[in-house]
């Protein structure tokens, strides 16, 4: 490709959405994924985008700061958006889509475009001249993260854990019943398993006892806290999971009448709901530790298990110390980062730094002004708070409306947000203009 063609490492959501938002700019685009050549510890599909740690791309409403980053995004002609919407099934008041088609659907359209190239195997360093978006994720290889390491000369890094995923066949649904919490969406976007306080108690006793997956001595394990893993939920206190993911509040047992002690939700994998994962429920326990004490929840005695929980690495860099509003290096402004390796969080979040990245990248490219959102927008919060937190305390972040300029004057929390979200969309008017 030609000297004005950018290079992106990283086919993942952040990755697949900087070139699609570069090529459809006019600019060349060499994108390099290390898939199939090389897997990580928890990717499993040969196709670029894939999702790892849960299906859902969470809230739709703009109640929810992530509801109105899709919306943004979906304005603004982002191809993750684009994916999701044509590959989505029920999940209440979430956006959820089938995991392999959404993979095929981005794969299909980035090997489609005439101005992307796709170059498999693993990168081990950073190129020394060119136009670079860096958006390895959180699963970085070790070769590459030496590479990084040199470069930025501050490499942080903690663990996420991965849900399991059961079979609808293998569930007893005489215990188990169908329903959405508060009766949102259709009302069996989720299956659940209630338990009574006896019940209950026993579950966390076991969790608290169970086997866990030893760190090595190098390794410092810290959690994100909007992914940790439940038997550590459940060391915090023994009512901390029913004011969590095992929260009953809003979900009747159809054969009781009756809200339940606690309730483990499960959410559609696919589809034809062939498969569910326990929501909430990423783990660290052992293998042998998951099956015998997931199948002690009511409902789930004879669960076949798709996919067991397990750990993996999540590697980010210090954003706020490192990089510009732009998401340039700043010690090497033709150097991009995107994606949760920026200390992003979440499948929505870490597409909407990849969809700035591109642009970003185009833009230096053709020699033009960078168009930086405003931070009353939801692209633009989330990118204020990753360049502007505090270097010394800098941890990954999902977008919320806390991470928004205040509005003038005393208003109730609803409205507060009903009314942060219009001027959002406002802003975001205003700078669309300039893309």
């Amino acid at each position: 490709m030609s000297e004005h063609s950018i290079t992106i490492i990283g086919g993942g959501l952040a990755g697949c959405e900087a070139a699609w938002q570069a090529a459809e700019r006019g600019i060349p685009v060499v994108l390099h994924e290390m898939k199939p050549t090389k897997f990580s510890p928890a990717h499993e599909l040969s196709g670029l985008a894939e999702l790892v740690c849960s299906n859902s791309l969470r809230g739709i409403s703009l109640d929810n700061a992530v509801g109105l980053l899709k919306e943004e995004l979906r304005r603004c002609g982002s191809l993750t958006m684009e994916a999701a919407g044509a590959t989505s099934v029920p999940a209440g008041g979430a956006l959820a889509v089938d995991r392999q088609l959404f993979s095929d659907y981005v794969t299909a359209k980035i090997e489609a475009h005439p101005l992307i190239r796709i170059e498999r195997g693993e990168s081990t360093a950073i190129p020394a001249e060119g136009i670079v978006i860096i958006a390895s994720g959180p699963l970085t290889s070790d070769a590459l993260a030496l590479s990084l390491a040199d470069l930025t000369g501050d490499r942080l890094y903690f663990y996420d854990a991965i849900a399991p995923i059961v079979t609808a066949e293998s569930m007893d649904m005489t215990k188990v019943f169908a329903a959405s919490r508060y009766g949102k969406g259709d009302g069996d976007d989720y299956l659940n398993c209630p338990l009574n306080e006896e019940e209950y108690l026993a579950f966390i006793d076991e969790l608290n006892r169970g086997e866990k997956v030893p760190a090595r001595d190098f390794e410092k394990v810290v959690h994100f806290e909007g992914c940790m893993p439940v038997e550590e939920l459940a060391s915090r206190g023994v009512e901390t999971l029913r004011f969590g993911p095992m929260k009953p509040v809003g979900l009747l047992n159809p054969h009781t009448g009756y809200e339940a002690h606690a309730v483990i939700q499960l959410r559609a994998e696919n589809r034809e709901k062939t498969m569910y994962n326990l929501v909430g429920f990423q783990t660290k326990l052992t293998w042998p530790e998951q099956r015998r004490i997931f199948r002690t929840i009511p409902g789930l005695e004879g669960a076949e298990f798709v996919r067991l929980g397990s750990m993996h690495r999540n590697t980010f860099i210090n954003s706020p110390a490192l990089l510009d509003a732009t998401q340039q290096l700043k010690s090497d402004p033709r150097i991009f980062f995107a994606g949760q390796i920026t200390g992003v969080e979440g499948y929505v979040e870490s597409a909407a730094s990849g969809f700035l990245a591109g642009i970003a990248a185009a833009a230096l490219v053709k020699g033009l002004p960078i168009p930086v959102p405003s931070p009353e927008t939801a692209l633009g919060a989330l990118m204020n708070h990753i360049t502007n937190a505090d270097v010394k305390h800098f941890q990954p972040m999902n977008v919320n409306y806390g991470l928004f300029p205040e509005l003038p004057g005393r208003i109730k929390k609803k409205e507060r947000r009903q009314k942060l979200a219009e001027r959002a969309l406002a802003a975001l008017d205003e700078w669309k203009v300039k893309l």
